[in-house]
């Protein structure tokens, strides 16, 4: 998974110089010999399954600017557990921040529920109650406003932001859309799996 996100990233001329940010020397040896830079080792506390993603981003960011004195103009994230994505999804986000107006470029794809319709949370007595209840009655789920889920097929976002602030959603963020076939997150052995059929078909 990290080599084949190495490789897509790779396919993008506009990415100048692609850094993999890992706390296991095993993976560090992975990512060399699929051609990225590993110029420093993850600390431990940013490895943890609870680990925030901003904060890995912003270790990376303080090291480039800190100890190599030259912190990018932008940082575009790739993570592996997206390995559907395709080079035009990555061209079209960095087309999207090249727009401006955008702290950070995300990508989106359809819900398949809806907050105000058929997500639910579950109560202090046990009862269940829409979690966001809706200004007016909706019978039906096409009648609710359109959202969308977050993906993890890429981020690009300026590195200034990373520092400045706390999360994704304290600036201008826009989005990209990418297909459901394309958007898979690998986070179960279920996802895995599921990421191999599609590959093989």
């Amino acid at each position: 998974m990290i080599t084949r996100a190495i490789l897509q990233a790779q396919e993008i001329e506009r990415i100048e110089r692609i850094l993999v940010s890992t706390d296991s020397e095993e993976i560090a040896e992975v990512a060399k010999s699929a051609g990225a830079e590993v110029p420093f080792m993850r600390p431990s506390e940013l490895a943890e399954d609870d680990s925030p993603e901003w904060e890995v981003w912003r270790h990376a960011v303080t090291y480039l600017k800190e100890v190599q004195g030259n912190c990018p103009d932008l940082l575009m994230v790739v993570p592996p557990t997206a390995p559907l994505r395709s080079k035009d999804d990555l061209e079209s986000i960095l087309d999207e921040y090249e727009r401006g107006k955008a702290d950070i470029v995300i990508t989106v794809t359809d819900a398949h529920r809806s907050p105000y319709f058929n997500q639910v949370k579950i109560g202090d007595r046990g009862l269940a109650s829409l979690a966001i209840r809706p200004k007016t009655s909706i019978t039906r789920r096409q009648d609710t406003p359109e959202v969308f889920d977050v993906t993890t097929v890429a981020y690009v976002v300026r590195p200034e932001f990373v520092m400045e602030k706390e999360g994704i959603f304290e600036g201008n963020v826009r989005t990209v859309f990418v297909p459901k076939e394309r958007a898979l997150d690998i986070d179960t052995d279920l996802d895995f799996r599921l990421a191999e059929f599609f590959l093989s078909h």
